[in-house]
């Protein structure tokens, strides 16, 4: 890889952090801008890139392109719900890497506007790849849209918990469980307080585990479903 070569696409993207399927990184993507050419070697995609101002930025001292535009660039090789989950990481804002608003303005840049529809699904809020997934599952169900990273509070504004997503005029929480705290005791009694303290309050909390959402994400939006109907949504 040359001196002025930079990792661009979704291999950017995986070196800023972003959750990316394990296919993303079968290949390792580089570019140089024109009239460079980039590195040709085996197992790297090469791109050529029109001039333009400088975006780069370095992770562990590797030059790599800036997410706003990498993310734009993944979309030629990236489905479509792995882009609202890279996109959501990416405006979250505990590391705003990126707006919505900028997001826009590559895509159109760059003459993408399919993308446009994709970015109307983007939210700030979502703490994971399966919390987007399950965000997208239970709208694309035909459910309300969820707030995310909702603050429950109780009898004079008492913090009791952050809901991953949240139906407040139903008074439901759905949230998905990964079990990563399972074999951590103390974390677990904490969750369990929690789910205590989430009942004191009269809601009802929906856990989702990964078997209700993967393959098929139709347990998920049923469990969900049937906890708003019992709340007195209509649909």
């Amino acid at each position: 890889m040359g001196e002025r070569d930079f990792f661009s696409h979704g291999t950017a993207l995986i070196l800023r952090g972003a959750p990316t399927p394990h296919d993303w990184d079968e290949a390792i993507h580089v570019s140089a801008v024109r009239p460079r050419n980039p590195a040709r070697t085996r197992g790297i995609v090469s791109h050529r890139l029109a001039p333009r101002e400088p975006a780069f930025g370095r992770v562990g001292g590797l030059r790599i392109e800036d997410p706003v535009r990498a993310w734009v660039q993944a979309s030629i090789h990236v489905p479509d719900v792995e882009l609202i989950i890279a996109a959501d990481f990416l405006v979250a804002r505990r590391r705003r890497l990126a707006t919505i608003e900028q997001l826009r303005a590559e895509a159109a840049a760059m003459r993408r506007p399919g993308l446009q529809p994709l970015l109307d699904r983007v939210r700030d809020g979502s703490e994971s790849p399966w919390e987007t997934r399950l965000r997208l599952a239970l709208v694309d169900g035909g459910l309300p849209e969820p707030h995310l990273a909702y603050e429950l509070r109780g009898a004079g504004g008492r913090f009791v918990a952050r809901l991953d997503q949240a139906y407040p005029a139903y008074r439901v929480a759905v949230e998905y469980d990964g079990r990563q705290h399972a074999e951590d005791p103390a974390q677990f009694a904490r969750d369990a307080d929690r789910w205590r303290g989430i009942d004191d309050l009269e809601w009802r909390l929906v856990r989702i585990l990964n078997h209700h959402l993967s393959p098929d994400p139709a347990p998920a939006v049923e469990l969900v479903r049937r906890a708003l109907v019992r709340a007195g949504w209509c649909g």
